[in-house]
């Protein structure tokens, strides 16, 4: 596993060069994206006076101009900035990605497919809005795996009446677990029983999209988790001590929620981001070492779940 002062010095002789380059790149777009800015606002202040007047009040008529030049230019900060976005994720994201692991795909432009994170069976919500970037693919050791940034939201009524809440924000990862399963089990975040004691257990074991309620012996791993599954033997099986223990560190490690699922013959991992992930800060320079480093962490979270998780102990075969 790569060190973060083997990241500084791959910073500092591989990605320097390249980083100053983007850099100039990246200030010559925040000035032209002020001057676009300014003729915007500039422009849609002058209409607006103009109409006002000359209509005598404000409607619709006076502000739809306006809205559609202030519009106009987002559209062309939008182009300004796609093709450094693409040079960004090649030259900096790409190349942590390879830094951490050769081997791996990189696609800036690919996700994981919708029916894919519903097979997960993590979210019983379907989105209807459902997008995502940055997928990883590969093989770590002799696992498969796969991973990518996503953003899954549902949306309801129109107008006043539009309700939008999100379903997941954040890395989804998918590995092959090397063993067949015939049920499914789930883990999830232990939110109830930490809420309402004895009251929050008893609404757990009311969950009836999720499966029975699977009681392990392992109180840490408990305290965290609460688990549903179609087969009480077969999800104490997969979750084993040795197992229950990884997980649990790797979520105290992370400080994050953490979803898992075992399904068919594959291991599902959803954990929770608030930010984008691997997008440029296009008012912030490229020369710090900081966001790299970031970067380089977000990344290492998805691949090393591999690793976290012991997944290349290849204790079955498939059946």
């Amino acid at each position: 596993m790569k060190t973060l002062d083997d990241l500084r010095r791959f910073y500092d002789t591989t990605l320097m060069p390249d980083l100053m380059a983007l850099e100039q790149q990246r200030r010559g777009i925040v000035r032209k994206t002020a001057v676009v800015v300014v003729v915007s606002l500039g422009l849609g202040g002058l209409l607006f006076v103009f109409m006002a007047s000359n209509t005598g009040q404000v409607g619709p008529a006076v502000i739809l101009p306006v809205v559609l030049c202030l519009l106009i230019g987002g559209v062309v900060c939008s182009l300004l900035t796609r093709g450094y976005v693409t040079d960004f994720k090649t030259i900096v994201i790409e190349r942590i990605v390879h830094f951490i692991d050769d081997s791996l795909i990189y696609e800036p432009r690919n996700c994981i497919p919708k029916s894919t994170f519903m097979l997960s069976k993590i979210f019983t919500t379907k989105p209807n809005r459902y997008k995502g970037d940055d997928f990883v693919s590969g093989k770590v050791g002799a696992t498969q795996i796969q991973f990518c940034e996503l953003n899954a939201e549902y949306e309801s009524g129109s107008g006043k009446n539009r309700h939008r809440y999100t379903v997941f924000r954040g890395i989804f990862f998918i590995a092959d677990f090397n063993k067949h399963f015939n049920g499914q089990t789930i883990v999830l975040p232990d939110t109830a029983e930490k809420l309402f004691g004895r009251l929050g257990r008893k609404l757990q074991s009311l969950n009836v999209f999720r499966g029975e309620l699977i009681r392990l012996e392992d109180p840490e791993f408990e305290s965290h988790f609460v688990v549903y599954g179609s087969d009480q033997i077969e999800a104490r099986y997969v979750l084993s001590t040795s197992l229950m223990a990884r997980i649990t560190e790797f979520k105290e490690k992370t400080g994050k929620k953490i979803y898992l699922s075992f399904i068919g013959s594959m291991v599902f991992v959803a954990v929770p981001y608030t930010r984008n992930l691997f997008e440029p800060r296009l008012f912030k320079t490229l020369l710090d070492f900081e966001p790299i480093r970031r970067y380089y962490e977000d990344l290492q979270l998805a691949i090393g779940i591999v690793d976290e998780l012991n997944l290349n102990t290849r204790i079955w075969s498939k059946e």
